[in-house]
């Protein structure tokens, strides 16, 4: 590693990911995530990878490494330079058959490969020359470092880059990440566990769908539903009406479902919430990991109707935006059952960049199309839904671990939800 520029905690969710990426350094890392980017055009490759460079000077927690041995509490160190994990992989003189086979062998090998997190940096990039002007660009990284909303910032930092190419100062000022982290030290987290305490107050018991995990777990499947367009509209639209978000709705459907599946009429479960506090200036482009899991609690009485639990669930949730900075560490120690869920939602919910059409964006005379990627709807939970919104229709991620779920069952369950929704 080069001359170190800098120390710092971490977050809640990364020492979480931490944990999960030691814990067991032989299986394939969840929290590996792998975007690839069609690129039609004119490519210059040594401005792509300046550029690519470039960011990573610009943002140094990019940079870092993760180190917990030794230390009473992990710590991210960030050396003063580091190369860009860079490759070029020329299959354009593949057959048709062949050139696809070899494309799927690489992006499989890529994303299986694991990041050691004491060896920064946690991210590389693999461009794919596929015929004359046509590549993909491969950009693999570990969760750790990066929230969906810091991708899109990133993203189009990228393209503002190539745009001038490579001229930094038309970007704006970067705000550090650890402002980020400066701010989490300095709230109550007393006032935060007490919060937290009285919200779970009554739960006597974990909200599990299995009663026991086995310690070495298989990679992660997804099963995805598409709901209709018109679905998805309708749904937005009673959101609308009644000043509920489309996430409450879906919450909503996960939590009456997960209670029926449990037999239970009060229902906990994971969630993942965007936090950017809003007094932290320039907290809208900071690029790093600034979102937390955290508990929701449903319970369901047969005497409310569907838009009072509804406005209600809402409400709670708002109530508890300045606490959602402490970890589910803490939330769960200061409630005393141990882990209190094993499902999860994440709702993707990020600024619009210049990839939000479906034809992705024209960039210095390339057309650049998000073909999307691996990873990043998995989760070390059981069960976990990550809910997409397309133009197309909103898009449900079901991933689940095969050593607990059969595929069918995980199909039922998606047919369920999209049952709920539809009702």
């Amino acid at each position: 590693m080069s001359k170190i520029a800098e120390v710092l905690p971490l977050s809640p969710l990364q020492q979480g990911f931490l944990f999960h990426a030691l814990y067991d350094d032989q299986a394939t890392d969840d929290y590996c995530v792998q975007s690839v980017f069609d690129l039609n055009g004119v490519l210059d490759a040594q401005m792509l990878r300046d550029a690519l460079l470039a960011l990573m000077q610009r943002h140094a927690n990019l940079r870092a490494g993760f180190m917990q041995q030794g230390q009473a509490q992990p710590m991210q160190v960030i050396p003063r330079d580091a190369a860009v994990p860079w490759q070029i992989i020329d299959l354009s003189e593949q057959d048709e058959p062949t050139r696809q086979r070899k494309l799927q062998a690489t992006l499989d090998r890529d994303y299986r490969r694991r990041f050691d997190p004491a060896r920064p940096p946690l991210l590389r990039f693999t461009l794919i020359r596929l015929a004359g002007e046509r590549h993909q660009l491969v950009f693999t990284y570990h969760h750790i470092l990066l929230d969906g909303w810091s991708m899109t910032v990133l993203l189009d930092e990228l393209f503002t880059l190539l745009k001038h190419r490579g001229d930094v100062s038309v970007l704006k000022p970067v705000t550090p990440y650890r402002e980020y982290l400066a701010w989490i030290k300095r709230q109550d987290v007393e006032a935060a566990r007490m919060a937290w305490r009285a919200y779970l107050d009554g739960v006597e018991e974990p909200c599990r769908l299995v009663a026991h995990l086995p310690n070495n777990a298989p990679p992660t499947q997804t099963f995805i539903v598409k709901l209709p367009q018109a679905l998805t509209a309708a749904l937005t639209q009673q959101a609308r009406q009644h000043r509920l978000t489309l996430n409450t709705l879906l919450q909503m459907a996960w939590g009456v479902l997960i209670g029926k599946l449990g037999g239970r009429d009060d229902v906990v479960f994971g969630i993942t919430v965007s936090h950017r506090p809003p007094e932290l200036a320039g907290v809208e482009s900071m690029v790093g990991m600034m979102i937390n899991t955290v508990p929701m609690r449903m319970r369901l009485r047969p005497e409310q109707t569907l838009l009072e639990l509804l406005q209600h669930v809402q409400g709670q949730q708002a109530g508890l935006i300045e606490y959602q900075h402490l970890s589910l560490t803490e939330i769960q120690r200061s409630v005393g059952l141990g882990e209190l869920f094993d499902t999860h939602v994440v709702f993707e919910n990020m600024p619009l960049g210049q990839l939000s059409d479906d034809d992705g964006a024209s960039v210095a005379g390339l057309r650049i199309t998000d073909l999307g990627g691996a990873g990043g709807d998995r989760t070390h939970y059981p069960l976990g839904l990550c809910a997409i919104p397309r133009a197309s229709g909103l898009e449900l991620r079901l991933g689940y671990r095969t050593d607990l779920f059969e595929r069918a069952q995980v199909e039922v369950i998606g047919q369920r939800l999209q049952g709920l929704l539809e009702a």
